[in-house]
């Protein structure tokens, strides 16, 4: 018999936050999120529950946890995009569709007696959280932004009634064998002919204090009409600020700004540290420090961050220049390739963009959804 209790006590946090580092016990492909981190989500002045109302929920089976779910109602969400949904976020679960039926049924229940008629999911607080479920790409190292899971988790979903809503794709993007000159010229004479300057901050909190408000400008702006976005409050720029501060080094960073000196566009990519997390179960100790440093400094793998352009430039080939600048970051410095994190599979400008490198597909993710 499934027991499915809601998530109160200091006990069932724990077992809620460590389920799935357990679940995933020496698989080499799952990179969970910071400990640190996670345990954010239950303090009442976290960043997302000005705008979220939030539950989460553990399942018991012979004493024993088998399984765990939150559920967000996601309202800046839900009036930005005109809907009326519950989403579903850290899913886990074993083998057993009576635990995952018992979990969605939890979530559903607490959401229609709220009104919602529609559960969605996996999705977080914002598009700044993991989202999508991975249904291609198992043996495929997961990156810190995303999140790995076994491919039964599918068959359980699907077992519920969920139906696919949208996917995303990922892929590892190499220099090309051969360095495209003709290309390089082109994003030179339009950064000529647009009157655009290309710079490299010093320090990324040096870069932060004088453009951090036309970033997210520009990111709102961006991603406006984007699957799952969320309108940036004070909170979230401040959180997302503190993590690039933490990261983000100033050779992976490229900003475009006018004769003005407004930005118009920016391009960031992010040190992949998902095997120095792997490895340390994601738990802050000093091997991790170390092998974080390590990988900050002389990265592998490079994450694609963001790149944002604004709406009036994108005509005049700016995002070019960004893919220029993103190629030139690999260039010299030892660096096998840039993994995309999601992409729309029908965002074709993006995949488009994509194509300037020798792209290599290696993951899919879905975002499901139900009626209730």
């Amino acid at each position: 018999m499934v027991t499915v209790k809601q998530v109160t006590t200091a006990k069932e946090r724990r077992e809620f936050l460590n389920f799935p580092i357990k679940l995933y016990k020496g698989n080499p492909y799952f990179v969970p999120p910071l400990l640190t981190d996670e345990k954010k989500i239950f303090k009442p002045d976290y960043v997302y529950n000005e705008t979220c109302d939030v539950i989460f929920f553990n399942a018991y089976k012979g004493g024993k946890i088998v399984g765990r779910i939150s559920g967000i109602i996601q309202r800046a969400a839900n009036e930005k995009w005109g809907q009326n949904r519950v989403r579903f976020t850290r899913f886990d679960a074993i083998n057993d569709k009576e635990v995952s039926a018992a979990l969605f049924d939890a979530v559903t229940a607490w959401a229609k007696e709220k009104g919602i008629t529609e559960i969605v999911g996996p999705l977080g607080y914002s598009d700044l959280e993991r989202e999508g479920l991975l249904i291609d790409g198992f043996d495929q190292l997961s990156t810190f932004e995303e999140q790995y899971n076994y491919p039964y988790y599918q068959e359980l979903i699907e077992d519920y009634g969920f139906k696919k809503e949208v996917d995303w794709l990922e892929h590892k993007l190499y220099l090309p064998d051969k360095r495209d000159e003709k290309f390089h010229r082109v994003t030179k004479m339009l950064l000529e002919k647009n009157e655009l300057t290309l710079i490299r901050p010093k320090s990324i909190k040096s870069y932060l204090d004088k453009y951090a408000d036309q970033f997210f400008e520009i990111l709102d702006k961006t991603y406006v009409n984007i699957y799952g976005t969320v309108p940036f409050t004070k909170k979230m720029m401040d959180m997302m600020i503190s993590n690039f501060k933490l990261i983000v080094r100033p050779d992976n960073v490229a900003t475009l700004v006018d004769k003005n000196g407004k930005v118009v566009g920016f391009a960031l990519s992010i040190p992949s540290i998902a095997e120095a997390v792997n490895k340390s179960k994601g738990k802050i100790t000093l091997p991790f420090i170390f092998r974080f440093l390590k990988a900050k400094k002389h990265p592998k793998v490079l994450d694609l961050g963001l790149i944002g352009v604004l709406p009036e430039y994108e005509p005049k080939g700016v995002a070019s220049i960004m893919i220029a600048e993103l190629q030139d970051m690999l260039v010299g410095k030892n660096i096998d390739h840039l993994e995309t994190n999601l992409v729309l599979e029908d965002n074709a400008h993006s995949l488009n963009l994509q194509k300037r490198f020798t792209r290599v597909y290696h993951k899919r993710r879905r975002c499901f959804i139900k009626e209730i």
